[in-house]
This record gives structure tokens, sequence and C-alpha cells, in this order.
């Protein structure tokens, strides 16, 4: 990647997966897209969170761009969206559309499916691996579950005040931003292979928990002294899980894996409940498990309902 290459150049290259170009295509428009940003927002953190959304944003979108040599513009234009929306939060009357509702250019049904058609996917995981834990977590909730998204769902499920999931994405949006508009040409491991493995794993337990094997399953892979927590208070531990999923399978109740998404020390994986045939309503349609890992092994799960739509 050339550094000093013109704005088309360097758009069409990152809408190749060259994060780098990218990269530099923030470094060099920084200055307008902070004006824009303090133009709407006035000085202080508002003005600087907007322009890290729009760094994000830009990292997903970058194929909307019709045309390359316009990025400048474009830039802003996604930067004054995330200021209005802001406004919108406080309470502005202004009729704005927030930048979550914009839709992306690709067709794919989750963030993590539309990263992957990009040589950018190692990057961001990288980048996302560097977040403290606590932070980590909400972001992995928020821009890679398909049913925990809200602030609303990652506060219940994390066991924190909303407030406090604020205050979580707001720090690892600046992580991100800041390492996107840094280097971005060192190699990473594939990221892929770490959601590929979880899948696998998550499968085979489903599998071996309709086999009656489940506490097989427990010895082997979660640590003994594994903790459940639901709504923020821990509620049982291995014997607990045990006892749980041999009742629901008792009750005719079943899971099926719909997603999954794992870093190096968190892995989700998101089920479909599929209640009995004669009591439909037996249990919630989806449950969540987040899980945090130490050498391998389950330490913790945070399970959760997803209230349906």
């Amino acid at each position: 990647m050339v550094s000093g290459g013109t704005d088309a150049e360097l758009t069409r290259l990152a809408q190749g997966g060259d994060v780098g170009a990218l990269g530099v295509l923030l470094q060099r428009h920084e200055a307008g897209m902070r004006a824009v940003a303090l133009g709407v927002l006035g000085f202080g953190p508002d003005a600087e969170d907007a322009v890290q959304d729009a760094a994000l944003v830009a990292l997903r979108r970058i194929g909307d761009v019709r045309d390359p040599a316009a990025v400048g513009p474009w830039l802003r234009m996604i930067v004054r969206n995330a200021c209005r929306t802001r406004l919108r939060a406080a309470g502005s009357s202004r009729a704005v559309v927030p930048i979550e509702s914009l839709p992306l250019a690709s067709t794919s049904s989750t963030p993590e499916q539309v990263l992957d058609q990009h040589a950018s996917r190692d990057w961001i995981w990288r980048a996302v691996e560097e977040l403290p834990t606590p932070i980590r977590m909400a972001v992995m909730l928020r821009y890679f579950s398909t049913g925990v998204t809200s602030y609303q769902d990652i506060a219940a499920v994390c066991g924190v005040p909303v407030g406090t999931v604020r205050s979580r994405l707001s720090h690892g949006r600046a992580r991100l931003a800041e390492a996107l508009r840094g280097t971005a040409d060192a190699a990473h491991g594939d990221a892929g292979a770490l959601t590929e493995a979880s899948r696998r794993e998550g499968l085979e337990t489903l599998a071996e928990a309709e086999r009656g094997r489940f506490a097989g399953v427990l010895a082997e892979r979660w640590a003994p002294d594994v903790a459940l927590i639901m709504g923020g208070s821990v509620i049982g531990g291995r014997s607990f899980l045990l006892r749980g999923m041999e009742g629901d399978l008792e009750a005719g109740v079943h899971q099926r894996l719909r997603h999954v998404v794992a870093s190096q020390e968190i892995a989700i994986w998101e089920t479909d409940l599929i209640s009995p045939p004669d009591d439909p309503s037996h249990c919630p349609p989806a449950a969540v498990w987040l899980m945090s890992l130490s050498k391998g092994l389950v330490k913790e799960l945070r399970l959760y309902h997803p209230v349906a739509a």
C-alpha cells in the first residue's frame, strides 16, 4: 500500500479489503471529520465519539462508496449522521436517520459475515482481542451477536447497568478507531479459525448432551469451579449445569446451534430452544451462552434468554 496514493486509489484498495489503505484515508481526512463534529456538537467528548463512530462505520461500509474520488465528503457525511444520532438520543427534535439503521451494501445477515468477506477480518479481531475483557464482551455482543445487541439486553446478560454498557462500548469504539487510524499492516492470525473451532465444539456439546453424555463434556472442557451466572449473580456450578441440561432433555426440550462468534477468551453460542410438541410454550424461544475461557476451559457461563421480538 502506498500512503501517498490518491483518494480514489486508496478507496479502491480499501474496498478490496486493505485496512491499511482505509487507515491512511482516515488519517488524511481526520481534520475535516473532526471539524464537522465540532460544528454540530461543539467542543466535548461527544464530538470525538462521533468521529470514532464514523471510523467504524467506514470500516463496514467502505464498499458503499460509488465515487472513490469523493471519499472525503462521504466520510464527513457519516460523521454528520453520527452527530445527529447523538443529538436525537439527547432529545433533539431534528428528524434524522440513526447510523445503525442505514443499510449495509452487503446482503450478509450478521456483522461477522460482513467482516468475513474482507481481509480486514483478522485485523479487526486482533484489535478486539486487545480490549479489556468486560469491554470485549460488550463489543462482541453489540456488533457480532445476532440476538443480544441492544444496550438493555447486553446489560442483562452482563449483569451491569445500562450506563455501564454505554461506557464500555464508548471505550471499545475509541480503542478500535484509534487502532484503525494507526497501523493495520501487521500480520494477524486467522480469526475465523477460532469461531469455526468454537462452532464445532458447540455442535459436539449439544450432540453429546442429546446422547446423555453431557457430564463427560463438562469434565473434559469446563473448569471444575465453573460458575453459572444469570442476572449478574452466580446461581450454581458444574452440578447445577448438569441437572439443568438433563432436566431440559427429560422434558423434551432440545437446543439447535444457530450462531457462534469467538475470540481467544470469550465465546458466544446462540441457540434456538425447541419446546416439546405437546407443550409449545414450555421454554423461551432462544438462549445465549456467553462463556469466559481460561486455558481452553470454560470458567464462567452467563446464560441469557432474549425476549422474543
